[in-house]
């Protein structure tokens, strides 16, 4: 039997508060119904594309699997759609824009918001070296330590992703640098 939930949420910065009727609704769909964030998409709806990627306290969170009711009341979850703007795009996505990495654009949201995610964990933990694309190829394939999770390109554009990818963490690391 579904259990109604309310939960607090904080999206980019802004407070919403969401309700379902049903507390196993996946995050994904309560971002996109509910606050009105288009990155992150449904892809294959079960972990394994990487298009439905959010940060969730700072995890990176595939959001077509994690119900709501996983998720903390309060959250703080970043999307796509809230990590820069049309005038002044995050690295990340100027870079993705500059090398032409997406063709489709449909794993786009995969790949910004899981190299972001991966790219400020490392940050954080003081490691303030620009990852190689090695390092960047392993991570999206899942065969990086201590990362579970892939990324698909279905277009075959890997080459321009890595590129920007390598490119976006070098300006977060000059920036990060200079505060």
């Amino acid at each position: 039997m579904p259990t109604p939930l309310t939960r607090n949420l904080i999206v980019n910065g802004r407070r919403r508060k969401v309700s379902v009727p049903d507390d196993a609704e996946p995050l994904l769909y309560v971002l996109r119904e509910q606050c009105d964030q288009r990155g992150p998409r449904f892809g294959c709806g079960v972990s394994q594309c990487g298009a439905c990627t959010v940060i969730v306290n700072g995890t990176v969170t595939r959001s077509c699997v994690t119900d709501l009711n996983t998720v903390p009341d309060g959250a703080s979850i970043q999307t796509l759609d809230g990590i820069g703007t049309e005038q002044r795009p995050h690295p990340l996505q100027q870079a993705f824009v500059d090398q032409q990495a997406g063709q489709c654009a449909f794993c786009i949201n995969a790949m910004v918001m899981g190299a972001l995610g991966w790219i400020e964990s490392r940050i954080a933990e003081g490691n303030r070296a620009v990852p190689s694309r090695q390092e960047i190829t392993d991570y999206l394939s899942g065969a990086a330590p201590g990362s579970t999770l892939n990324y698909l390109c279905r277009c075959g554009t890997h080459t321009r992703i890595v590129e920007a990818i390598h490119s976006g963490a070098a300006q977060m690391v000059r920036e990060r640098v200079k505060r």
